[in-house]
């Protein structure tokens, strides 16, 4: 049988989901192929629009080989294996077939755990168990959340807490879940034949196509223990977000209060002298921290590292003893006994990690008014650690509409451990970058404003002339803004001073879901939204409600970032450009994501405003312009009000 081409897959999986075949997918469908078929690696830069879900999906599917899809956000994991998948694969099943199996994979806790449902979780009282269920009232949100989790886990097939609508709290959540170094293991388990988490690994064994999130692929990376099955292929998607999402799994903290609970789940499954070990520890160590004032260490203060050993010491003690010590009074003994060990170990993990005193960590302390300090210790790179983790046995595709920051992929590919496209040589991954565009005329549908006339923005204080232009300019457009704050403390301070003085209604992150206030903002073209992070990155709103985005400032991480600082200071030193390689590049990705908000479908149209003139001005300018859409640029302001009250005339005209 002639093997189908590429071509005709694409179109009749385009057309099964109503879409429009792109040049740009196409092309990214091909260099994908071509990927898997050489065994070879791809960063493919695809603009919003192009389709890329299905532009590496075809591809993977006709390839037949096991392929892992990781993505960053809960969003497109659900439209991958709610709408994107079971479509194409009906749509190529004539031509192939066969029809591929796909399954979702994530983090056990993120499943039910029925063992911890029925059987209750241990806890720090001095009875060490309670009912969970008894203990909060019916009539507090905790108790209603728990009822409901009680109900849902008789109905529910998957267990998987997205699927659970409208969500809990994660306090109620935590009742009902189990970490995987909680979890007692299938053949231990009472429950271990209908366990929820298991059933996914399961079916995630069958598929063709596993679909997982960056933090899965993170731990299967760095931990050593498979999670994820064997496979041939790994497409990345949302790629941009990687290197911070693999941060986070690789970083390490301990708080007095961690700690402590540590301490209080031990007690019972060892002897008298080794639990006061670790409580005498923990008890040092909650005195050093009640000192701590944030900041990176670079060397490790001496009553830190004393209190670090102490607790070193006293857990691996502790780890060593739980496992001969039986305390007939500790109901479910078994499910006890894991769950102090996880805690202990993570103790013991953390406290290990810092004492050892790697170059390649950075410690610090952070302090919050209501939890106290915490220690935490990062990684100073991935780098590496993605190298030879991810690249090594498999083809992979690294696939974000934002990868080309300054006009290359040498960054983004840097910071992945990659060597610059074309180098060769033994032990260096071959790759090549791919950007295929996008479908949006970006120079007729966006214009890219800077305030050039505006004050520098400084570290501290309110910005009058900014407040100003920001009421000007959502004044001509009529509302329909959306407002990308650097801080939450900056797009507080604008919320409130422009409550005042305009009469378009101002929503405000925080004041309620994310999601309800998205919805609020598409409904109501006078609306503007006002945020900070998730919202440069998480707003997809096309047509007439969107058609300004304001930055206040070019999105820096803060001087006093320990780990941020850190990675720029070891550029430095290797004679690099820290500020441009760590700053500039950071503050390029999230920049290129906020612009990104802006135009979402071909009939959109609007203005990205930037009112920090170093855009317009500083000499990495350039570097920050090269990676946003290649929008009409202009520092004029009047020609900007008149293009926003154009824009919203015709919006208006529409509207009628």
């Amino acid at each position: 049988m002639t093997k189908p081409s590429l071509p005709d897959l694409l179109h009749a999986a385009v057309s099964a989901v109503g879409g429009t075949e792109r040049p740009g997918q196409v092309a990214m469908a091909e260099a994908v192929a071509e990927a898997i078929d050489d065994s070879s690696h791809r960063l493919i830069q695809a603009g919003t629009g192009t389709g890329k879900s299905l532009g590496y999906l075809v591809p993977a599917l006709a390839h037949g080989e096991r392929v892992v899809v990781a993505t960053a956000t809960l969003a497109l994991q659900r439209q991958l294996v709610e709408r994107d998948l079971p479509r194409t694969v009906e749509a190529l099943h004539p031509q192939l077939r066969r029809r591929p199996q796909f399954a979702m994979l994530k983090g056990r806790s993120n499943y039910l755990c029925l063992h911890r449902l029925h059987e209750g979780a241990p806890q720090d009282e001095e009875e060490g168990l309670f009912d969970q269920f008894e203990a909060a009232t019916p009539t507090s949100k905790l108790g209603q959340d728990l009822l409901r989790l009680r109900d849902w886990a008789d109905e529910t097939e998957t267990g998987d807490r997205d699927d659970l609508t409208p969500g809990v709290s994660d306090k109620a959540w935590a009742q009902i879940s189990v970490s995987s170094r909680e979890c007692l293991g299938a053949t231990k388990c009472a429950y271990g034949a209908e366990c929820f988490a298991e059933a996914a690994r399961e079916r995630a064994k069958l598929a063709d196509v596993v679909v997982t999130n960056h933090a899965l692929l993170a731990i299967d990376a760095i931990e050593g223990a498979p999670v994820l099955p064997q496979h041939e292929v790994l497409i990345v998607d949302e790629a941009h977000e990687l290197v911070s999402r693999v941060t986070g799994v690789a970083t390490g903290e301990l708080t007095p209060g961690q700690v402590n609970r540590a301490v209080k789940r031990a007690a019972k499954l060892v002897d008298e002298k080794t639990a006061d070990s670790l409580q005498t520890a923990s008890e040092t160590f909650e005195r050093v921290m009640e000192l701590a004032l944030p900041g990176r260490l670079e060397e490790i203060p001496e009553d830190l590292g004393y209190a670090l050993m102490a607790l070193r010491d006293a857990s691996r003690s502790v780890i060593s003893a739980i496992g001969n010590t039986r305390d007939k009074s500790v109901h479910d003994e078994d499910a006890v006994r894991k769950q102090a060990l996880a805690a202990v170990e993570s103790v013991y993990g953390v406290a290990e990690r810092i004492t050892a005193g790697s170059e390649y960590d950075v410690v610090w302390y952070e302090r919050h008014d209501r939890f106290g300090a915490t220690l935490r210790v990062a990684p100073l790179s991935v780098s590496g650690l993605l190298r030879e983790n991810l690249f090594a046995d498999r083809s992979v595709v690294l696939t974000s509409a934002t990868l080309k920051l300054g006009g290359d992929f040498n960054g983004v590919a840097a910071s992945m451990g990659l060597a610059p496209e074309g180098v060769e040589g033994e032990d260096v991954p071959q790759w090549k970058g791919l950007d295929v565009g996008s479908p949006f005329d970006y120079p007729k549908q966006g214009i890219l404003y800077v305030a050039k006339h505006l004050a520098t923005p400084g570290r501290e204080g309110t910005r009058g002339d900014m407040m100003d232009e920001l009421a000007e300019l959502i004044e001509a457009a009529g509302g329909r803004t959306l407002g990308l704050f650097s801080s939450m403390r900056g797009a507080k301070a604008a919320a409130e001073e422009l409550r005042g003085r305009l009469d378009n209604p101002i929503l405000l992150q925080g004041e309620e879901t994310l999601g309800e206030l998205i919805k609020a903002f598409a409904a109501d073209p006078q609306t503007c939204l006002f945020g900070t992070l998730s919202l440069w990155q998480g707003v997809d709103v096309p047509g007439p409600s969107c058609q300004l985005v304001i930055m206040d400032r070019i999105p820096f991480p803060r001087p006093d970032d320990p780990l941020m600082s850190a990675r720029q200071k070891a550029v430095e030193e290797r004679g690099g450009n820290g500020f441009m390689s760590v700053a500039a590049t950071h503050a390029a990705l999230l920049m290129a994501q906020g612009a990104g908000r802006l135009v979402r479908a071909t009939g959109d149209k609007g203005v990205v405003a930037v009112l920090d003139p170093r855009l317009a001005t500083a000499r990495y300018g350039s570097f920050l312009r090269a990676t946003l859409p290649d929008f009409w640029y202009t520092t004029d302001r009047n020609q900007v009000r008149r293009s926003l009250a154009a824009i919203d005339a015709a919006a208006k005209a529409d509207e009628k």
